[in-house]
């Protein structure tokens, strides 16, 4: 019988919704039906504003939550009528939210981790059950909070015969390590992924990203930009780290530039080789044997990027998600699915050696349909 789950997922790239349909019934997740949206322009407006303080702050992450959660309510309803499902077929959602602001540790030394988001209403909109908010009992553990997909990887992609590595590349990459066999699975934030990549492309040739990483190919790297921008402390940072637009935004970016008047491509250029010499180090750091190199999120549709990964690791095979069995924006939404899940089980998420968490706990809060 079918065990069905919806993941929603909208990260860091804050470009739109993913979700996925998918069955637990069987002895690997089966991911029955995919479904996206973008986010309405006024409200991807209003979410990359809320990343910094600004006025009246409260009410307008009050009225996001709930776009955002119209929003998602239209990906499930356009995931159930593709799959033609009742909403009771479903036994609940899982939905991330929108990171808008990430410190754990900090200030108090339990910090904060903080996802816009209205489950309630979500439930209200869709007549299923919801579970939302994985990240803050993880923090409130004395951890991380993030990355909490490395769990879900080890399910998914894990070998008993070779170690594989996991690169999601969304606004933020993050990298799970996982070797074959028993043996412990490490995950972290490597730096950024696609948000300085998609800054730069939409301020400067009015694209939301870079087609297939063309614009990049067209320049050259700026050593000297790119040696400034890898002096960033955060990059030299033993696990467990995790980071977020707090800290690689534009202003992070324009500070580096200074007064530079690099060609805009080259820039691009840089950008990009930024995020895969980033990720490219971490795996050499910390999963040195690894020998496959499973890449996921909308960076692995950056073809540029795959390639400048295959120069820096040349002795991984990198391969898209896809080739694994499951297309790259589809992964990030089928892991809250399966976070959605191990909460209804009572099954912990998180993965201490991941998040520096004092140890396992079941995360997500749950709101009734």
């Amino acid at each position: 019988m079918a065990e069905f789950f919806i993941g929603l997922m909208s990260g860091t790239s804050m470009d739109g919704v993913d979700g996925v349909l998918a069955d637990f019934s069987g002895e690997r997740i089966a991911v029955q039906g995919y479904a996206a949206a973008p986010f309405p322009v006024g409200l991807r407006a209003e979410l990359m504003a809320l990343n910094t303080p600004g006025d009246n702050e409260l009410h307008r992450a009050a009225l996001a939550s709930n776009g955002l959660a119209r929003a998602y309510a239209g990906v499930v309803h356009q995931l159930i009528a593709d799959a033609g499902l009742p909403p009771g077929a479903v036994s609940a959602i899982g939905v991330h939210g929108q990171t808008v602001r990430h410190r754990p540790g900090e200030f108090d030394e339990v910090g904060y981790t903080l996802q816009i988001n209205n489950p309630s209403l979500l439930a209200e909109l869709t007549g299923i059950q919801v579970v939302a908010d994985f990240r803050s009992r993880d923090v409130a553990a004395g951890g991380q909070g993030a990355p909490l997909v490395p769990g879900f990887h080890r399910a998914l992609f894990a070998r008993d015969d070779q170690a594989v590595a996991v690169l999601n590349v969304g606004g933020i990459s993050n990298l799970s390590i996982l070797p074959a066999g028993e043996g412990t699975v490490l995950g972290f934030d490597c730096g950024p992924g696609n948000a300085l990549i998609d800054h730069w492309c939409q301020a400067h040739i009015g694209q939301p990203y870079d087609v297939g990483g063309q614009w990049a190919a067209s320049g050259r790297v700026v050593p000297e930009l790119l040696a400034r921008l890898l002096g960033d402390p955060y990059f030299a940072k033993n696990p467990p780290k995790s980071t977020g637009r707090d800290l690689f935004n534009p202003n992070w970016l324009a500070a580096h530039l200074g007064t530079s008047e690099a060609d805009p491509a080259d820039v691009q250029a840089t950008v990009t080789e930024l995020t895969a010499s980033v990720c490219a180090d971490h795996l050499k750091r910390y999963g040195a044997g690894s020998q496959l190199l499973i890449v996921c999120g909308g960076g692995a549709l950056n073809q540029h990027l795959l390639s400048r990964l295959r120069a820096l690791l040349p002795t991984v095979e990198v391969v898209s998600s896809v080739e694994r069995g499951l297309p790259p924006q589809e992964v990030e939404a089928a892991a809250f699915a399966w976070l959605a899940r191990s909460a209804l089980h009572g099954t912990p998420g998180n993965l201490a050696s991941v998040t520096g968490a004092r140890g396992p706990r079941v995360l997500g809060a749950v709101y009734p349909a």
